[in-house]
């Protein structure tokens, strides 16, 4: 992004004068099983980090830290360094820049100074606190290379449409980090890396190791998480994913394995769920979604139902109770010769696994959501019907790997 003269940088001992000459040691942009999000890291502690740096906090501003919770696990991004940047980036929500305002205004709330390139210009406005939260963590996104469908922000849009971060990516040839952000988010500006370092540093010896003052601001990002998107809201997380996810595999043409996030949220954040069967592709699918082995009593022969012997009610239900005990419960059949089709996978933190089965076009998406034990029906549902609309969960697993082989049986391809 085109960085605005007038951001908001705070803290003297930031200065230039100050910073070393190494480079910043900044951890990957995009959430991975080796760059979570620190176990301390929580809302609680980042708000009282954040009163730590601005005495005079407005009260609108109290549980900001909740959404950037909520969006970064949403979109699968170290939301602890987004909220460093939002630090940085407003002067800990005081909008000053020395001895005056800077370009943008609390009104805005533009966290990121998105679309305010300097001279003035006070770039965009968001209607709330958790729109301007999600527009940030959408830009942020964008520069590690992920795709988004339909960005809150029209900086967003406009870097995305004019291919202003491509040929940079390119050349990357590996994860790109908020180090490399800061090269690009603020060119000309050396320390603006350091600068959000420095802060990252800060919250480490000044807050991770007290007590956690607001445990209940971590639970509320959780039932945000969960939360089942409202269908009438326009750009729904939970619709922004789904595109996402397919405009991906449109715009690579090849199968990919996308994890939308690996943090451990309730119900409906697609950071990284199961699949469901949404609309069989043909009429044939619409055949008993288990068999199982039938003995003949007498014969004393097990043999397979098929066409001309089928499972009486009884019969089915317990060989469907059986085979769900084993995390076979397989709800699916392979796509048909003439579709293609893409594998995924999310998590909501859990141990098990679902396998749910969509349809784009003619294109079949084979989801494998890590779920928690428990509550694998509300989760697989939750995540339906956010970003799988009339989806069916195809089948439970006791881990991700049994998920995955079964998933890539579906598709080989995928």
């Amino acid at each position: 992004m085109i960085r605005r003269a007038g951001a908001v940088l705070i803290f003297a001992s930031l200065s230039a004068t100050s910073l070393p000459a190494a480079a910043p040691d900044l951890p990957e942009i995009l959430v991975t099983p080796r760059n979570a999000v620190p176990a301390c890291v929580t809302p609680g502690r980042l708000m009282a980090f954040l009163k730590m740096r601005n005495d005079e906090l407005a009260p609108r501003y109290d549980s900001i830290a909740t959404q950037y919770m909520r969006f970064g696990e949403l979109l699968g991004v170290r939301w602890d360094f987004a909220f460093y940047q939002m630090i940085v980036e407003t002067g800990a929500l005081s909008y000053w820049r020395g001895s005056r305002h800077g370009d943008v205004r609390p009104d805005q709330n533009n966290f990121a100074g998105l679309g305010a390139t300097g001279g003035g210009e006070r770039g965009e406005s968001f209607k709330d606190i958790e729109t301007g939260v999600r527009a940030h963590i959408e830009h942020i996104l964008l520069y590690a290379g992920r795709p988004v469908a339909d960005p809150v922000a029209d900086r967003t849009r406009k870097v995305r449409d004019w291919g202003l971060l491509t040929s940079w990516q390119k050349a990357m040839q590996r994860p790109i980090t908020f180090a490399d952000l800061a090269t690009r988010w603020a060119p000309g500006n050396r320390s603006y890396g350091h600068m959000l370092q420095t802060v990252a540093e800060r919250f480490q010896a000044d807050v991770c190791g007290a007590p956690d003052p607001r445990p209940g601001l971590m639970q509320e990002a959780r039932r945000l998480i969960g939360k089942v998107a409202d269908t009438a809201a326009p750009r729904s997380p939970g619709e922004e994913l789904a595109h996402r996810a397919m405009e991906q595999a449109k715009a690579e043409g090849t199968d990919k394995r996308s994890s939308l996030g690996v943090q451990p949220p309730p119900a409906v954040v697609p950071p990284s769920p199961p699949y469901k069967v949404l609309n069989p592709p043909t009429p044939e699918v619409k055949q008993p979604l288990i068999e199982a082995p039938k003995t003949d009593a007498k014969a004393g022969t097990t043999h397979k139902a098929g066409s001309d012997d089928k499972l009486g009610p009884r019969t089915a239900l317990a060989a469907a109770a059986a085979a769900k005990a084993k995390g076979l419960a397989e709800a699916v059949a392979p796509p048909a010769a003439s579709q293609k089709c893409r594998v995924w996978t999310a998590s909501y933190g859990g141990q098990k696994s679902v396998i749910i089965r969509s349809m784009d076009g003619q294109v079949v998406n084979i989801t494998v959501l890590d779920v928690n034990a428990g509550s694998e029906t509300r989760e697989a549902e939750a995540f339906i019907a956010a970003y799988a609309k009339n989806g069916t969960i195809a089948g439970e697993y006791a881990s991700q790997a049994q998920a995955l082989d079964r998933a890539f049986e579906l598709c080989p391809e995928g």
